[in-house]
């Protein structure tokens, strides 16, 4: 099989699932992995064949796809700040809005020496971008998942970045003793409350780790009482914390922090005019 048939097959399959540009896209992404050659060269050698064992990994990869399993899991690659890390079903596949996040922290200007903490690190994508940006500064990241951590660590190697990561439940405040005191928070915790499964695709609720997305539906703002509370005893005077938040909770995870009597609360929002950030400075 040529590469432009094996292109124009997996296309073919793909649109049996997702709509005709979503399938062309996957399919031009699939062929990249597996050739390792861009579609301008594609084009170019369209006639050149497929190995056996690049036409039964393509065969693999289209059979999982057709299950809606996201391609980021397929392919275990997924894209963000620039860099291609590995992901699994431990983790979250990086999202763009996450990187909105990221971008907002330099604005601080920390100094050397600073300690940033990514609380609820995942695939570490959060930590081992910033400590790319902020080579200056002390980067840490926490999870509760082992597996997930397993993940973080192999990309923050495959990225030659030195981020120090420590397995422990955040929402225990026995555990704190062991977090540093930092000048900057940052996270992307489990913020969708459980009664929106409802309306959420299948590739997300069947695939990605439920326990880095849903929190119960009576405490939507659970992980942001607890940085909160962390902040008030570990973040230095004048820093700063940075958390992604659901868009419906804006106002609510602001009047938290409000409350907990930080200062400069604002929420921040996304590329979609989506609320999507929130900021809150310490005393």
């Amino acid at each position: 099989m040529t590469v432009n048939e094996a292109q124009q097959m997996a296309t073919a399959r793909l649109t049996e699932v997702y709509d005709k540009r979503e399938a062309a896209n996957i399919a031009d992404w699939v062929m990249e992995n597996l050739t390792g050659k861009k579609k301008i060269d594609r084009i170019t050698n369209k006639d050149e064949s497929l190995s056996e064992k690049q036409l039964t990994l393509l065969q693999q990869y289209v059979q999982e796809l057709a299950t809606h399993k996201p391609v980021q899991y397929v392919l275990h690659e997924a894209w963000f700040c620039g860099m291609k890390l590995f992901v699994n079903e431990y983790v979250l596949i990086p999202r763009p809005e996450t990187e909105e996040l990221v971008e907002e922290v330099p604005s601080m200007k920390p100094g050397a020496g600073s300690k940033i903490l990514d609380i609820g690190t995942g695939s570490g994508c959060i930590a081992i971008a910033l400590k790319k940006k902020l080579s200056q500064c002390e980067v840490y990241a926490c999870d509760v998942s082992n597996d997930a951590l397993e993940v973080a660590k192999k990309n923050a190697a495959d990225q030659q970045t030195a981020v120090q990561f420590l397995q422990l439940d955040f929402l225990d405040k026995n555990n704190w003793d062991r977090l540093p005191g930092v000048d900057i928070i940052v996270s992307n915790p489990p913020y969708i409350p459980q009664r929106d499964k409802l309306n959420m695709h299948k590739n997300v609720l069947d695939y990605e780790p439920h326990l880095a997305l849903f929190v119960e539906n009576d405490d939507p703002l659970l992980f942001y009482k607890a940085i909160a509370d962390f902040a008030l005893l570990k973040l230095q005077p004048g820093g700063a914390i940075y958390a992604e938040i659901h868009e419906d909770l804006g106002e609510y995870a602001k009047a938290l922090f409000i409350d907990k009597g930080f200062s400069a609360v604002e929420i921040k929002k996304d590329m979609q005019g989506k609320d999507r950030i929130v900021k809150a400075v310490g005393a």
